[in-house]
């Protein structure tokens, strides 16, 4: 099962950038690879139980289970031990990808509130993009009552 978003970019964006670069063969064209979706918590740091609705809220909105991340190394300041639970992260790819891109772009992000858009100065050398969103109860998914 394609998504919409699979299905435009391979009828309609491949072949523009094809036409407008004057690409041969239609691998050229960039592409998504994966999609990184990462939630830092500071305050699993004092409140474990934090981390564990973190990452109840990250398998919802991407229908995956998320990796727990750990610290590398100790930071006194911030009374933080190397392998503490800092964090969760997923990795998408293939079909999931596009159906959360999907999702992100015509569901998530026109509930922002004061949404101007993205930004194009948010791209790095190397073609990654990075989005930052303050809260999860943008996606349709997650209950605010919970």
């Amino acid at each position: 099962m394609a998504s919409r978003l699979k299905e435009k970019y391979q009828k309609e964006v491949v072949p523009g950038l094809q036409k407008e670069f004057n690409y041969k063969n239609p691998m050229q064209v960039p592409a998504v690879n994966k999609v990184v979706i990462n939630i830092g918590m500071g305050e699993a740091i004092q409140n474990a139980k934090a981390m564990d609705a973190a990452v109840s809220d990250l398998a919802t909105i991407t229908g995956q289970r998320p990796v727990i991340t750990r610290a590398k190394r100790s930071v006194a300041t911030f009374k933080l031990r190397e392998g503490m639970q800092i964090g969760c992260m997923v990795t998408l790819r293939g079909d999931r990808m596009y159906q959360f891109l999907d999702k992100l772009m015509n569901v998530a992000l026109p509930r922002l509130r004061d949404f101007q858009g993205v930004s194009a100065d948010a791209f790095d050398g190397r073609g990654n993009y990075t989005l930052g969103l303050r809260e999860q109860l943008v996606f349709p998914e997650i209950d605010y009552d919970k």
